[in-house]
């Protein structure tokens, strides 16, 4: 995200942190905190560590055959009508609400056999979003510094009040990190922010909602472990990143996505800068709900890992007559870092991100309603206030139809397993 006076120039980070950087608070220090641990705002009651029971890392024995939806990879086939129309135009509301998740697990993909001979399939599994509600909401402004924004305090503030008065989430279980804040402890900075995380999926359980939204500067940063399909990592920028360093999408997705047991939702937003797939979620959607990648039978013939055939389990409006997902679109030939993100970075959890921008865009810091605001941010809120009840297509396209009237970013859904977009949105 970046203001009317062009994006900030962020040097390399240097090792350590420098505790100048900030004037010492007033009085006595606070106690020390043992590294890992989180204080303040009840962080120290919440439960234990859990460490779900691991499932083959989303890998299980099938419930039995495959339907005809899927069919293995000669199940394929092409869709039973025309494409959607692709204007925004074309898009109708559903005559009812949407359906409600399933309950049970959800096999996908291609069948193999594990060490012991036995029928594995990838799976996963929706959240009901009745159990626990915790949140974590971080808005950085960068006051003094290059590139210093106006709205992403009110971001995380109005998301704040807009999780406790629309959702249910309590103000108790709502973190907030942004810079306009006496205690250090309050601070975005790149600890308390991992610190933040860690607190947000510890004790995580099925059914259990969680929530993550970011408003601040995002960028790009070369890829060195290969699971890019573009050549660079997105990062996000603490309000100490001059000091401390950038915050890599890897490290993200390694505390919030990869911590998580089936049936646990964690809804993040990224309203920022080149945030197309800061968590790395290898499903992406379009409004269209079908797959950008054209070649997905072609690669699923030659046996990639994963590979995704069409549900077709009923009409969203008539906008598309199947929902489904796809890997991170493979650019420039690059298909070897999309199989390597597909093999590690799908999850049994229930995780989706909502995100500004694609990872080519920047993102607005702009004016709503005479208040300094993130262009995503406000299009979300707005368009859920307006219908409470709604799809992941419709509100895909919705808040598309909002930004697409003043701004040319394009924001986008991702998840970390295939999804019905057509399944209420609930969080």
């Amino acid at each position: 995200m970046w203001n009317n006076s062009g994006p900030p120039s962020f040097p390399q980070a240097n090792p350590g942190y420098n505790p100048s950087y900030y004037p010492p608070p007033n009085g006595a220090p606070p106690p020390a905190v043992p590294r890992g641990s989180y204080p303040g705002q009840q962080y120290h009651q919440q439960h234990p560590q859990q460490h779900p029971q691991q499932h083959h890392g989303g890998w299980a024995p099938p419930p039995g055959p495959p339907g005809q939806g899927y069919g293995g990879y000669g199940g394929y086939a092409p869709p039973t009508g025309p494409p959607p129309g692709q204007g925004y135009g074309s898009y109708a509301a559903p005559s009812g609400p949407p359906p409600m998740p399933p309950t049970q697990q959800q096999h996908y993909g291609p069948h193999f056999e594990d060490a012991q001979h036995r029928d594995m399939q990838p799976y996963f599994q929706y959240s009901q979003c009745n159990g626990k509600k915790k949140a974590l909401c971080i808005g950085i402004n960068y006051f003094g510094q290059d590139g210093e924004l106006r709205g992403c305090i009110n971001d995380a503030r109005n998301i704040q009040q807009f999780l406790s008065s629309q959702y249910g989430y309590k103000l108790e279980d709502i973190v907030m990190l942004t810079d306009d804040q006496q205690d250090w402890r309050k601070m975005p900075t790149r600890q308390n922010i991992i610190d933040a995380m860690q607190w947000l999926v510890r004790g995580a359980a099925p059914n259990d909602s969680l929530f993550f939204h970011y408003s601040g500067h995002g960028g790009q940063t070369k890829d060195t472990d290969g699971d890019e399909d573009d050549g660079f990592d997105e990062v996000i920028y603490p309000v100490d990143h001059k000091e401390a360093g950038h915050l890599v999408d890897d490290i993200m997705h390694e505390i919030m996505v990869k911590s998580l047991p089936a049936g646990c939702r964690l809804t993040a937003i990224f309203d920022s800068c080149h945030s197309g797939t800061s968590l790395d979620l290898p499903y992406l959607y379009s409004t269209e709900g079908k797959l950008k990648e054209p070649n997905l039978a072609a690669e699923a013939g030659q046996g990639l890992l994963s590979a995704v055939s069409s549900y077709a389990r009923g009409d969203m409006g008539g906008v598309f007559k199947s929902a489904t997902g796809l890997f991170k679109t493979v650019t420039g030939g690059n298909k070897q870092a999309a199989e390597k993100n597909r093999r590690t970075k799908t999850s049994p959890a229930d995780v989706i991100a909502w995100s500004g921008c694609k990872d080519s865009q920047t993102s607005a810091d702009t004016q709503e309603a005479g208040q300094a605001t993130g262009a995503m941010s406000y299009a979300f809120m707005t368009v859920l206030r307006q219908n409470p009840q709604q799809s992941y297509q419709s509100l895909l396209v919705n808040i598309r139809q909002i930004l697409r009237e003043k701004y040319s970013q394009k924001p986008q859904l991702s998840a970390s397993h295939p999804i019905e977009t057509n399944l209420a949105f609930i969080c």
